[in-house]
């Protein structure tokens, strides 16, 4: 599997719904390429951040979320409202 396959096949992945066939041929790759390893991990990161920005403003954010990025997203809230 190449880098561009994975990354084609990647909501199919994170939402569990590939064949376990195919998703052996993604496990693969993820041992053997560290550049899909670091873009699996922060497309994960990315799919909280954004759940979290519209989450209940009481909710704790994941320790890892830079304040420009905080910032960033409220500032945008408020250009919406």
């Amino acid at each position: 599997m190449t880098c561009r396959e994975f990354i084609e096949f990647l909501m199919a992945y994170l939402g569990d719904e590939l064949p376990p066939d195919r998703r052996a041929l993604f496990d693969e790759h993820l041992a053997e390429c560290p550049w899909c390893v670091a873009y699996l991990q922060n497309y994960r990161e990315t799919i909280l951040l954004g759940k979290a920005a519209f989450a209940p403003a009481d909710e704790p954010l994941p320790e890892r979320v830079p304040e420009e990025l905080v910032q960033a997203i409220l500032a945008a809230r408020a250009g919406q409202k």
